[in-house]
């Protein structure tokens, strides 16, 4: 404990320091994958394949360790604190679990949040797929599949943690060259079946080009195995937000049903007598007006000829 209350020595390791302080706006989520200590080739492929996906946002572990996440959750947290990674994919191989994937995310405090255990039945490579692939580092858009994604609360959770792993870096722009990958996941039958996709633009003939799909890969067939989710109370508290980052609500603003904005404006009493109006011949007061209003005295209209 000593040892991370100690103040920097060098400047080098002062910015290093400052890069894990906590900060209002994140940094984008770092993934760390994992292999066991029995993994197969396919659990090692996927791997590496996940991990051409993710860059350059991930850190792929090409040695094995030997770990159980759901007896022992102390190694991950070990190398998430070492990597500054708040997401995991552990890949593992046995004869009563094959082909097994572990994903976990939101590692809360350096604490494992939730975890999804899903076993796969089929894979294609992104080597078996023989179109043209998307630069590395592009954000891919997101797209889910299935009632079960909005009913069940495990899939919920899961539909969170692949929004968190694959999401990328936030932009505040979006241009539409590049839009040019998706990610599609389908939850139909007990199965969680992922897709990925190369956007192409085609000519239609006016502004809007035509949008083809051609599939790339990597391809999963999943199975949801054993769940390690947290409870709502500590699941509420790690989405609580500084209060800096919350909206402030405008005053004296409302908006109506066709979205026109209307504003209030408080102002104090005027008094009438005193505006300033425009000055005209026909609206001076004659000497005699002017006289009475001194005196008090109504002045006698003149008698028209």
């Amino acid at each position: 404990l000593i040892h991370y209350y100690r103040k920097p020595k060098t400047k080098r390791a002062k910015r290093f320091l400052e890069k894990r302080e906590p900060k209002l706006n994140e940094n984008t989520k770092n993934a760390m994958l994992i292999r066991g200590g029995n993994a197969n080739l396919m659990v090692t492929e996927v791997l590496k394949d996940i991990y051409a996906v993710k860059k350059p946002f991930a850190i792929l572990y090409k040695k094995k360790n030997i770990t159980r996440p759901f007896e022992d959750q102390t190694s991950l947290e070990f190398f998430s604190k070492k990597s500054d990674c708040s997401l995991f994919l552990f890949g593992s191989h046995n004869k009563k679990r094959p082909n097994n994937l572990i994903i976990g995310s939101r590692m809360f405090d350096y604490h494992v949040l939730d975890m999804i255990e899903l076993g796969v039945e089929k894979f294609v490579s992104l080597k078996d797929v023989k179109n043209s692939k998307c630069p590395e580092g592009t954000k891919p858009m997101l797209i889910f599949a299935g009632d079960m994604f909005d009913v069940n609360e495990e899939y919920r959770r899961l539909k969170s943690l692949l929004i968190d792993f694959f999401r990328g870096p936030t932009v505040p722009n979006i241009r539409l060259a590049g839009l040019e990958y998706v990610l599609h996941f389908t939850a139909v039958d007990g199965k969680i079946y992922m897709r990925s996709y190369k956007v192409l633009l085609k000519k239609s003939g006016c502004k809007i080009p035509r949008i083809e799909l051609e599939e790339m890969g990597p391809s999963l067939d999943l199975v949801m195995r054993r769940t390690h989710l947290a409870s709502d109370d500590l699941f509420k508290l790690s989405l609580k937000q500084p209060k800096a980052l919350k909206p402030k609500k405008k005053k004296n603003i409302s908006h109506d049903v066709f979205g026109t904005t209307y504003g209030r404006i408080h102002m104090q009493k005027q008094d009438l007598s005193k505006l300033q109006t425009r000055k005209m011949k026909g609206l001076k007061k004659r000497p005699a007006e002017k006289l009475a209003e001194d005196v008090g005295v109504t002045p006698k209209k003149s008698k028209s000829a």
